[in-house]
């Protein structure tokens, strides 16, 4: 990092510190990654640069957009930037991409989740019971095509008959399955490696990375990772007592996952980032996200405040009626993000107690008129910025919109957002 990138650099980091202590900084700092809309500017689409394994095309955009827009972070790349190849050979059967064969997925598209429950009705008992065998014949042959073989695995009962294994992964379909996770893993070693080196000279030419690690709240995790959206919620009635001990059993893995993220404090201050997919309004009843919900979250918040880390939340969807509750938490720094939820309602509730961003709809920068933009992003700061405690950035990610109304949201940022 040359000098003159490491003062920058220096100035971006305490622009958003100095605002997470909730205090004023020389101007509301802006946490906005170019997403689709840096890649189109540059004149490339999502699916070249998911299959561009040299990530070259991705740093171009991502270059480009710092250069031109200045944003006080690291942006990050669009989804499964460089691993399209990969991908294809793992073959999930609950996700397509732009470029993947056999989908219709536009070639300027984020990636399209195709909700799948690895977890069925009549597995439940055998998930608890015997989670091994039922992640081996049941969970990975139903995510991913790669692995069907393992729906046929028999795991030797008998210790006496050690070949009994040797004969099952020498089944011919068995032998290529396995051919195909080494060249994978080769692959995505290289993938990592790549874009690990990609994110470094970014970040020198003087953009913070703030980011360190993901949590996640149990409840969510039934959903997302098991049973799907639809039946998280007939679970509450129709298997409570699975939903109950996956709950207890997952929260206590969390916790210590979370106590052993930061052993030696290197990364104090980092964020960890969690997204409440099933915490908004009308999801869950009051009664149902006090239980299922809230006291987990509570207490990931403090365990990750309690090893030297900061908790960014980000409340998917209409929050209005748990904004209390998220003031719940022990005094320390924690940003809240929203989606829809009011953003002046958001200062008046929290505004004291955690550093709060989002709340700008992404939409609006390609539907609405710029003059309209510039009015919205000074009414934000009107409503947020007082005291500090507040970072500008969007709803969702860049994604399709008009050069104009992307110009003028990062001017009127940088001009009317000034605290001096």
């Amino acid at each position: 990092m040359t000098e003159e990138n490491r003062k920058k650099y220096e100035e971006k980091k305490n622009r958003i510190y100095t605002a997470i202590a909730h205090k004023e900084p020389d101007r509301v700092p802006i946490n906005v990654s170019g997403g689709i809309f840096s890649v189109i500017e540059a004149g490339y689409t999502v699916k070249e640069c998911i299959y561009d394994t040299t990530l070259e095309k991705s740093k171009d955009a991502s270059v480009k957009f710092l250069e031109k827009y200045d944003p006080d972070t690291a942006p990050g790349f669009v989804g499964y930037a460089g691993q399209g190849q990969v991908m294809e050979l793992v073959s999930p059967k609950f996700m397509a991409w732009s470029g993947r064969p056999g989908y219709n997925v536009p070639d300027n598209s984020i990636q399209q989740f195709i909700e799948k429950p690895p977890l069925e009705d009549d597995d439940i008992d055998m998930f608890f019971d015997d989670n091994g065998t039922w992640r081996l014949t049941k969970c990975m042959p139903n995510l991913c095509d790669l692995y069907e073989p393992l729906r046929k695995f028999n795991i030797p009962y008998s210790s006496r008959v050690p070949q009994a294994l040797a004969i099952e992964f020498s089944k011919p379909e068995m032998k290529e399955m396995i051919k195909t996770c080494w060249k994978i893993d080769e692959m995505f070693k290289e993938c990592n490696a790549t874009a690990r080196r990609v994110r470094k000279e970014i970040e020198d030419l003087g953009y913070p990375s703030i980011g360190y690690g993901k949590a996640a709240v149990p409840y969510d995790e039934w959903g997302d990772e098991f049973r799907g959206s639809l039946n998280c919620i007939t679970d509450l009635y129709e298997n409570t007592e699975a939903v109950d001990r996956f709950i207890e059993e997952n929260q206590k893995e969390m916790i210590w996952k979370i106590k052993h993220m930061n052993p030696d404090h290197k990364y104090d201050g980092k964020l960890v980032n969690m997204t409440l997919h099933r915490g908004m309004d009308g999801f869950l009843s009051e009664e149902f996200y006090q239980k299922y919900y809230w006291r987990h979250l509570q207490e990931i918040i403090e365990a990750i405040m309690s090893v030297g880390l900061i908790p960014s939340v980000f409340c998917e969807g209409h929050y209005e009626s748990r904004l209390d509750l998220l003031r719940d938490i022990p005094d320390g720094p924690i940003v809240y993000a929203f989606e829809y939820t009011p953003m002046d309602l958001v200062k008046k509730k929290l505004g004291d107690k955690a550093t709060i961003t989002g709340g700008f709809p992404a939409g609006q920068l390609y539907f609405e008129k710029k003059e309209k933009v510039v009015d919205n992003v000074k009414k934000i700061i009107d409503d947020c910025a007082a005291g500090g405690g507040f970072i500008f950035r969007t709803s969702a990610g860049l994604d399709i919109a008009k050069r104009e109304n992307v110009e003028a949201m990062f001017d009127t940022i940088k001009t009317y957002g000034k605290y001096r």
